[in-house]
């Protein structure tokens, strides 16, 4: 297989990411989003919210992070982030599947894209961490924007908003503070549980 083919039959097969449906919900709330979709609003974030990081990030490397991140999960499926039982088996199956899914490009190419997903689940480096913010920032806007359509559906308590996001503070103090708004807005309203 030349390089092109590999490259084109990678290209072809991450067609599947626009098939993996998440729990939230499309701002409208007119149905949930999918992770092509999830995956171009958080790359338009990182142009746009870069000024809100404490360290300094690059952000061309940050766009293709969070490209690529849930690009395993054509093989894995989407693990909803408040499911304790599914992210019992969660890296055991994402890292079977970023095995064969960046297995498929050229060498160089898939040991950069494997990199970068493996650099984001470390969660150590400024861009991983700059990455992470915005994975978890945006569901948390659609929700908001949605009603809280998703967390009621869950029955999705502070605490574990609390306890998932509990790094983003040292990453954007900025961003967290409006977070948190958000999050006591929907307690109010009784879409996330207080207890």
């Amino acid at each position: 297989m030349t390089r092109l083919e590999e490259q084109l039959r990678f290209i072809v097969e991450v067609d599947k990411v626009k098939q993996i449906f998440r729990q939230t919900y499309l701002s409208d709330a007119t149905r949930k989003e999918n992770d092509a979709e999830h995956s171009w609003h958080l790359a338009l974030m990182a142009c746009l919210l870069k000024e809100y990081v404490k360290e300094p990030v690059d952000v061309a490397k940050v766009i293709v992070m969070v490209l690529v991140h849930d690009l395993v999960e054509i093989d894995a499926g989407d693990t909803y982030a408040y499911d304790p039982e599914g992210a019992k088996s969660k890296a055991e199956r994402e890292q079977k599947a970023a095995a064969r899914i960046f297995g498929l490009l050229p060498k160089d190419q898939g040991d950069y894209f494997k990199g970068l997903w493996e650099e984001f689940e470390a969660y150590e480096t400024p861009d991983a961490k700059y990455a992470h913010l915005l994975d978890n920032f945006q569901p948390l806007l659609l929700n908001d924007a949605s009603n809280g359509k998703s967390w009621e559906e869950h029955g999705v308590k502070k605490e574990w908003i609390y306890k998932r996001n509990e790094k983003l503070p040292e990453t954007s103090p900025e961003i967290w503070h409006c977070m948190q708004e958000i999050i006591d807005k929907h307690i109010e309203a009784g879409h996330i549980s207080q207890d």
